[in-house]
Order: structure tokens, then C-alpha cells, then sequence
């Protein structure tokens, strides 16, 4: 695989008029105040514009959704492609991130005819039949869960056959699901002269064994691998499994929640949780596999809306979740996977904003952190307990242990988010184009 240059240090940042042909692309882009590219867009937009296949990793909040849906419906918009077959099919691990990735494709799309549908479970009849429909009529843009295509793909009405693009997104977490065999059952339908784009936060050995069976020579793009956001303020409490409870209310009544997401590791422990911090009348939500879809739905909503300040979850919510502004997320435990750490406090400090994560870690959690630690090459700054609340544990032998410095331990590697943080640069108004500004002057979120 050829590894594509890395544009990052360059001094010019690349604008979407530099790299997309398709005048009405350019000016939805210029309506939604969207004019300087991401790393991630920079470097995977021109890969696809030359029809390459690409192998990507970059983590949640980059803007990787408009890094394959831009290119792909600019080439739509140019046409050459049939108007009554499907062009273009997007993977996704949920029902979240499918509905995610169609609204951003209904946004990009505004000003062109090129039509999209989310097909995922958890619908009723009405649904399943306007996904039917869509489907066998062919739209131009299909986004699916890959349980919910395959149900429809056994019925009988749907082509593959002519699909020009097909795209994996989060691809380490549906085979972390366990759709391996159904994403190989899907591929087989697909004709063996396409484009494939796999977008993975990660790069583990079977995302690497599946990427050379339906990839094509491809091109491939790192981006902050495995690295939480720069502006993310991260810190620990070590402390005793009872005190956890105390030391969140302490947070919050020093800092009132507005938007906050609380992590914890069972579904009993967010219900405990969500009644415990209930009583300090602060307006709460639960969210976790017992609740069907339709009351995520409504919790995701109210969220976004304001009317709910904390949502306690498990790992449901730790990725595909299209909110920009949450300013804290709370690891109540600490994740199995030093990955899931990366994901769950991805959730903030989100299109470069800035943004706090915390973690309580008992001391059986303590190797937990230590994989976390290694993981990021860096120690998570650790926070004292209040002394109301008694003694804390004896903090030993972590990844990057201060008191174990010099006598024999490695310590903390060099802080490489320092460095990188010279390359940040102010965003400039986009030149060349006389365009209408519609709406508010707000920039909008990487996407």
C-alpha cells in the first residue's frame, strides 16, 4: 500500500474550491459556511477525485463523513452514472451513524439532484416500505447497517450490480459487532470494477486482513491515529469505588452540567447512577440497550435541544452521535479497551472546540489505565481527592508513575500534541468566489 504525503505542515491550507470541480457542491459549502478542508479532507478528497481506493484511519470528529460524501456526490453531479440505479452504498455500524451520514448527505446535497436513503432496523412497517421502495427504484446514495441491506437484499428487489462507490464507515466497530460475514456477503453483490473507501478509527490486524480482500491497490491515509482531539483537557481521580458518586456530584455542583455524558460500564450501574444524580434535580436521561429506538430517539433530541443537561450511557453512545457541543464526558469506569477511552472522550471538544474528560479509576481499574497511558504516550494529569471524602488509594505502578521516575521505569514519553500544536492556523475567508452568504454567520462543524 503507498502511504499518500501528508499535507498537515503545509503553510497553505487547502480550500474545497482548490480540490471539488462541481459548482453547486461549491456553493452548498459556501451557504453552510464550510471553506478550508480538514487533514483528513485534504488528504482523502483528491485520493477519491482520481478514483482511487482508499484505506483511511482517522478518529470520530475529524470531518471524515464530508471527506468520502463530498467527492463522491461532486463526481455524482457531474454525471455519467444511471439515474435509476444505486450509485453509491455507505456501511455504518448503526442506526445512529446511518441517520448521522444522511443528514449530512441531504445538507451537501441541497442544491443537486442527487437523492440518498438510511436503511437500518428498529422501523416500522411504514418505514421498512419507503426503504423498499427507495431501494428498488434505486437511489442514488443507499446508507445501511449491514444486517438490515442484507434483509432487504434477500427479498429479491435490490441491485448491487451497478454500484460505482462503496464505503465503509467505522469499519473497526462493525467487526468489532460482528459483521465481518455480512459485509462479505454485501461485497459479493457488488461488481468487482468499483471504488472502495474504508474509513477505520482504528487499525487493527483484521481491519488490515479484510482491507486486502475488497481493496484495490490502495492508497493510504493516517490521521492522528489512535489520539484524542488537542483541545480535549483530560484529568483522573484515583479514588475508592464509593467515593466515585461523591466526587461527580462535587463537579457538578461546582460547575452546573449543560451538556454532559456519563459513561459507566453496565446497563444496572447507569440506572443506579441516573436515580442517584436525579435527586440533585439535575434533569437526566438513561441510555442503553433496554431502551428501544424510538426512546433513544427522543433522548438524543431533547439532548441537542437543552432539555436534558446529563445523559448517563453506556458504551452505546460512544460513538455516532451527531452533537458538537458537549463540554465535559465522564469515564465513571474506566473502559475494557484503552480504544474506548479515545472513542468515549471523542465525544468532546469536537470541531475544535474546547472540552474536558474525566475519569474515576478504583484500584482495580488501575491496569486499565495503564494500557490507556500507553496507548496515548502521555499521563493522564491526575486530580486530588477532596479530603472530605477520606483517603484515597496509593497511586502505583501507573504507565507513567511521577514517583516512579528514575528508578528503573521509563516515565512519560515526550508530549507530541505540544508539537503538533504549532501547526494550527486561523481559519481564512474563502477567496476567488462571489458567492451569497445565506443564514447565520456561525461556522459549522467538521462533519
Amino acid at each position: 500500500m503507498k502511504l499518500f504525503k501528508n499535507f498537515i505542515d503545509k503553510l497553505e491550507i487547502m480550500r474545497f474550491e482548490d480540490i471539488l470541480t462541481n459548482d453547486d457542491v461549491l456553493d452548498g459549502l459556501w451557504d453552510m459556511h464550510f471553506d478550508e478542508c480538514t487533514p483528513i479532507q485534504e488528504q482523502a478528497i483528491p485520493v477519491i477525485m482520481e478514483g482511487r481506493d482508499l484505506l483511511a484511519c482517522a478518529q470520530t470528529g475529524t470531518g471524515k463523513t464530508a471527506a468520502y460524501l463530498l467527492p463522491v456526490i461532486n463526481m455524482l453531479a457531474d454525471g455519467g452514472y444511471p439515474d435509476d440505479a444505486i450509485n453509491c452504498v455507505v456501511m455504518a455500524p448503526t442506526r445512529e451513524l446511518a441517520q448521522q451520514i444522511d443528514r449530512q448527505l441531504q445538507g451537501f446535497a441541497y442544491f443537486m439532484p442527487v437523492s440518498g436513503m438510511a436503511i437500518y432496523g428498529g422501523t416500522d412497517g411504514y418505514a421498512y416500505e419507503q426503504q423498499r421502495k427507495s431501494l428498488k427504484m434505486g437511489a442514488d446514495v443507499v446508507i445501511a447497517t449491514p444486517g438490515r441491506l442484507l434483509a432487504h437484499l434477500s427479498m429479491g428487489y435490490v441491485d448491487l450490480s451497478k454500484v460505482s462507490f462503496f464505503i465503509l464507515d467505522e469499519a473497526d466497530r462493525m467487526l468489532d459487532m460482528g459483521f465481518y460475514d455480512d459485509i462479505m456477503q454485501i461485497v459479493a453483490r457488488l461488481p468487482k470494477e468499483r471504488q472502495t473507501l474504508l474509513f477505520s478509527a482504528t487499525m487493527p490486524p483484521k481491519i488490515q486482513q479484510m482491507a486486502s480482500k475488497i481493496l484495490k491497490d490502495p492508497i493510504e491515509v493516517k490521521l492522528a491515529v489512535s489520539k484524542p482531539a488537542e483541545k480535549i483537557k483530560q484529568s483522573a481521580y484515583i479514588c475508592y469505588e464509593p467515593q466515585k458518586l461523591l466526587i461527580l456530584k462535587k463537579i457538578f455542583n461546582e460547575n452546573p452540567p449543560q451538556r454532559v455524558i456519563v459513561f459507566s460500564s453496565s446497563k444496572l450501574k447507569v440506572k443506579n447512577l441516573a436515580r442517584e444524580l436525579r435527586s440533585k434535580n439535575i434533569k437526566i436521561a438513561e441510555m442503553h440497550s433496554d431502551l428501544d429506538q424510538d426512546k433513544r430517539d427522543d433522548v438524543m433530541l431533547d439532548f441537542k435541544a437543552g432539555k436534558i443537561q446529563v445523559i448517563v450511557a453506556t458504551d452505546i453512545l460512544a460513538r455516532g452521535i451527531d452533537v458538537d457541543d458537549i463540554e465535559m464526558v465522564v469515564n465513571y469506569d474506566v473502559p475494557r479497551e484503552a480504544e474506548d477511552y479515545v472513542h468515549r472522550i471523542g465525544r468532546t471538544a469536537r470541531a475544535n472546540r474546547d472540552g474536558r474528560a474525566v475519569t474515576f479509576v478504583s484500584p482495580e481499574e488501575m491496569g486499565k489505565l495503564k494500557r490507556i497511558e500507553r496507548l496515548l504516550e502521555n499521563e493522564i494529569p491526575k486530580e486530588e481527592i477532596p479530603a472530605e471524602f477520606g483517603e484515597a488509594p496509593v497511586l502505583k505502578n501507573t504507565a507513567f508513575s511521577h514517583k516512579n521516575r528514575g528508578k528503573g521505569n521509563k516515565g512519560s514519553r515526550s508530549d507530541k500534541n505540544s508539537k503538533n500544536s504549532k501547526n494550527s492556523k486561523n481559519r481564512r475567508s474563502y477567496n476567488g468566489r462571489n458567492r451569497k452568504k445565506l443564514g447565520n454567520e456561525q461556522k459549522q462543524p467538521a462533519v
